[in-house]
């Protein structure tokens, strides 16, 4: 018996098996229990698109300098904080609740030799559907991201000794400041590394309303979002009062070349660009920047600048960001080492 294949026999069976799969997904017979685990062929095909598509989008969409070259701590605290319960760390077992997830977390001391640069990047960023693992949570922070790159590049050969030096800094009773100091220093100084603020010397209310700005999501870091979103409104100020407290900021003078200087005090009023001093001296509510670490501030202006080849309207209108691109690009260093009083 012949059966001739017609349009509306075609349309007929497509509806009848569209009408059988919502049928089966309206019974509930399909087990979604986490502890059911996948099918093998289920768990082949899922990891197999899972690399081909994160391939395709890291060689097309991640910048050729995925990975930072220094700046290690705060992303070493980081990942301590969220991503070592489910992953593990160098000498610390990742949670077993954790584990129990259909996927399991992989164990990044074996698996980050499975990926390049550019692929770790991408999945650090955008994350993975189904996976349980979360895309960055700070918009315009690839600065973030490159250190998390380096760090993660890091784990298979890492020691846990290593990883206790890089995440902890005794010298403190206190739990919340003993967390901070992990990457501030118990002194606010930044722990010498690149990309940290010295706190010292800043108003406990700078301070403070910087914490909420961060937990609430106001100013954007995954880092300090992270810190911030479980502290009481009583500890984000006893925590302001500690580094406050600190020397560090304002006790040096800036001190460099003319042209930085200019910028500091006057400003370029033919780009519309304000002085530095109009809101970054002793006693207004913006933090004071001289005595400020340069790495810090030239990090930080480059950031705010963004992209150079995405157009000036396409980037954020806030006041820094826009403060940052009327900046010469070649008098990014010099302000910050001004600044800095080099």
């Amino acid at each position: 018996m012949t059966i001739r294949i017609t349009w509306a026999r075609a349309i007929a069976a497509i509806v009848a098996l569209a009408l059988a799969g919502l049928l089966f997904a309206w019974s509930g017979v399909f087990n979604i229990a986490a502890s059911s685990g996948h099918w093998k062929v289920t768990d082949w095909f899922l990891h197999w698109t899972m690399r081909n598509s994160v391939r395709t989008h890291a060689a097309f969409t991640v910048p050729d300098d995925p990975k930072a070259r220094e700046g290690l701590v705060s992303a070493a605290g980081l990942f301590k904080a969220s991503c070592a319960l489910c992953h593990g760390a160098p000498g610390v077992r990742p949670l077993p609740v954790m584990q129990a997830a259909t996927p399991p977390a992989p164990d990044l001391a074996v698996n980050a030799r499975e990926w390049t640069d550019k692929q770790i990047f991408w999945i650090l960023k955008h994350g993975v559907k189904y996976t349980g693992m979360p895309g960055w949570a700070a918009k315009d922070s690839d600065d973030e991201v490159r250190r998390m790159v380096a760090f993660v590049r890091l784990l298979p050969e890492m020691s846990p000794a290593t990883y206790r030096a890089l995440t902890e800094v005794p010298g403190s009773t206190d739990a919340r400041i003993a967390t901070c100091a992990g990457c501030h220093g118990i002194d606010g100084r930044g722990r010498g590394q690149p990309d940290m603020p010295v706190l010292g010397g800043q108003s406990s209310a700078y301070l403070r309303g910087a914490l909420e700005a961060y937990a609430t999501g106001k100013r954007q870091s995954a880092v300090m979002a992270n810190a911030a979103a479980t502290l009481t409104p009583a500890e984000m100020t006893r925590l302001a009062d500690h580094f406050a407290a600190m020397p560090g900021v304002g006790a040096i003078k800036p001190a460099g070349s003319v042209e930085a200087a200019r910028i500091d005090r006057e400003g370029l009023p033919k780009v519309q660009l304000p002085a530095c001093a109009s809101c970054h001296a002793p006693g207004k509510p913006y933090p004071v920047l001289a005595g400020q670490r340069a790495s810090y501030i030239a990090q930080r202006l480059r950031n705010w600048r963004g992209d150079e080849t995405v157009v000036d309207a396409r980037k954020s209108q806030y006041t820094m960001p826009v403060i940052a691109r009327r900046i010469p690009k070649e008098m990014i260093d010099p302000v910050a080492q001004y600044l800095a009083g080099h």
